[in-house]
């Protein structure tokens, strides 16, 4: 699952697929501890590939005009990054107000998106975000992920390459940063900047954020508190996966209308509501700036609202993690 959408109306044929198992399939993971040796091979791989020329630079905040240097002293900032699928956003964050200080550097992501190419994607993005904004080197990267994470450790691989299972992505990310970082589930990563700064700000009671994207995300939330790692997109329709139908990136691979999409997206959404009775539910990921097209042909009965950071939810809420993070250590 995740946050980052293909654009709507583009032409879906591009994007290929992650190595291993087929978007979409996730298997059952065991509680198995990850290998430090192999923890330490991947940063080095990662700081060898981030040293490497990149020829073909496709992140569209670096090839625009530069901006005014941000002077950030004094402002709780920390770093997200959203990990998609298909793409790689990051930005610093003004954890106060939700404000990106820096562009919104987004890059395809590697494919394959083995662990090692994804965190020399990142530490590219992280290194042109310190010349954009004064950021101390204790300042934390949050990087919202599309997999069960726990503990740092991401267990499962979804929409991703499988080297991805059983990794201990914090401390090789630590490695290649040297600054504190700390995963996330994307979908959680994305629900908690809404809760506090978009559609879900004062709501009580069970709220869903579903993100649509190259997956379904799902966050769950009741009286404000995360419920984390929920992964709804994983549940059963029809046989398979509930994603290979309700992603955005679905609609695209499979060249149907808007109003057919909409009608798979609401039977997903129809499952979530019997078991869990929410009383809102708020669509993110990009495809939630077109929510004109399909939220009025949704039959549910909790309000269905778009989110309002879009898709940058992914990055404001990845930050926020990181930060609560450190504070909880700090205490």
């Amino acid at each position: 699952m995740t946050t980052d959408t293909p654009n709507p109306d583009a032409n879906p044929g591009g994007d290929p697929p992650a190595t291993g198992e087929p978007p979409g399939v996730s298997k059952p993971w065991r509680d198995e501890a990850p290998d430090p040796k192999r923890t330490a091979k991947i940063a080095q791989q990662a700081k060898q590939l981030a040293k490497q020329r990149v020829d073909d630079d496709q992140d569209k905040a670096a090839l625009e005009q530069p901006r005014e240097f941000v002077d950030a002293t004094g402002r709780a900032v920390a770093i997200g990054v959203d990990v998609g699928g298909s793409g790689i956003k990051a930005a610093a964050v003004d954890l106060d107000t939700g404000e990106l200080l820096s562009p919104r550097h987004r890059v395809p992501t590697p494919q394959p998106s083995a662990p090692a190419a994804v965190i020399a994607s990142i530490a590219r993005m992280i290194k042109k975000i310190q010349a954009e904004v004064t950021i101390a080197d204790d300042v934390p990267v949050g990087v919202g992920f599309p997999a069960v994470v726990i503990d740092g450790v991401t267990k499962s691989a979804a929409n991703v390459d499988p080297g991805w299972v059983d990794f201990d992505a914090d401390t090789a990310l630590e490695r290649v940063l040297r600054r504190p970082v700390h995963l996330v589930n994307d979908a959680d990563a994305a629900g908690v900047a809404e809760m506090r700064f978009g559609a879900g700000v004062g709501q009580q009671g069970t709220v869903f954020l579903i993100t649509l994207g190259t997956g379904t995300g799902s966050a769950l939330f009741y009286d404000g508190m995360l419920v984390p790692n929920l992964e709804l997109g994983h549940m059963e329709i029809r046989g398979r996966d509930a994603e290979r139908r309700s992603a955005a990136a679905a609609r695209l691979k499979r060249g149907i209308s808007w109003k057919a999409w909409a009608m798979d997206l609401d039977e997903h959404l129809l499952a979530i509501e019997k078991l869990f009775s929410p009383r809102l539910f708020i669509i993110g990921g990009g495809v939630s700036k077109r929510s004109e097209r399909f939220i009025p042909r949704l039959t549910v009965r909790a309000a269905v609202v778009p989110a309002k950071l879009l898709n940058d939810a992914g990055i404001v809420g990845a930050a926020m993690a990181a930060a609560e993070t450190e504070r909880r250590r700090a205490s």
